[in-house]
């Protein structure tokens, strides 16, 4: 009962932060309030307090955002690609990118991490754009988007694996470092020979 009770004080606060910011919130954004109300402090049974610093949680919820949109854009690109190492790479980010969404999933459900339900506000624009792209347009733009992104993912997960505190998230960003520097290096060369 009194867990209930914790939580339902716990959710009534998280709606209140959110009410009271006139400014909307993307997904990211909303999943890292929700971590903030959670408490650290406390006994967690009871409380269903988080189990990891402000700065672990934060890395889930940009690893998790991150990893959907590779999804995402993948999707697109084998509806949208007739270049068959385009298609090749794009199975390969579901694939992979899959996986590591569903182990990011359960770490931070042990750990009770809220995680994204779905893109920030910068991804869906992304993919929005993406969406609007037809042919070698299409192909240059997903290419160009790849490269970035797993630029960016790659030093999001060096961080962590350097400076975080959570060992499970440590471990995963570890791990999730070698795939995205392997697909760094096959996206560049697809990039190298659109030039």
């Amino acid at each position: 009962m009194k867990k209930m009770i914790y939580l339902c004080a716990i959710s009534a606060t998280a709606f209140a932060f959110q009410g009271c910011n006139s400014s909307t919130k993307d997904a990211r954004q909303t999943a890292d309030s929700l971590n903030m109300v959670k408490d650290t402090t406390s006994n967690e049974k009871m409380t269903g307090g988080i189990a990891v610093e402000p700065s672990d949680s934060e890395f889930a919820t940009k690893a998790a955002v991150g990893g959907m949109a590779e999804v995402e854009f993948a999707k697109l690109a084998l509806t949208k690609t007739t270049d068959p190492q385009l298609k090749e790479f794009a199975t390969m980010m579901v694939t992979d990118h899959g996986k590591a969404n569903e182990e990011l999933i359960a770490i931070a459900k042990m750990k009770n991490i809220t995680l994204p339900n779905g893109l920030d506000e910068a991804h869906q624009k992304k993919l929005t754009e993406l969406t609007q792209k037809t042919g070698k347009d299409f192909d240059k733009a997903y290419t160009d988007a790849m490269v970035e992104g797993h630029k960016s993912t790659l030093d999001l997960m060096k961080k962590e694996a350097k400076d975080g505190t959570d060992n499970d998230l440590k471990s995963f960003a570890t791990k999730t470092e070698l795939v995205v520097k392997a697909h760094l290096d096959m996206i560049n060369a697809i990039h190298d020979r659109m030039k």
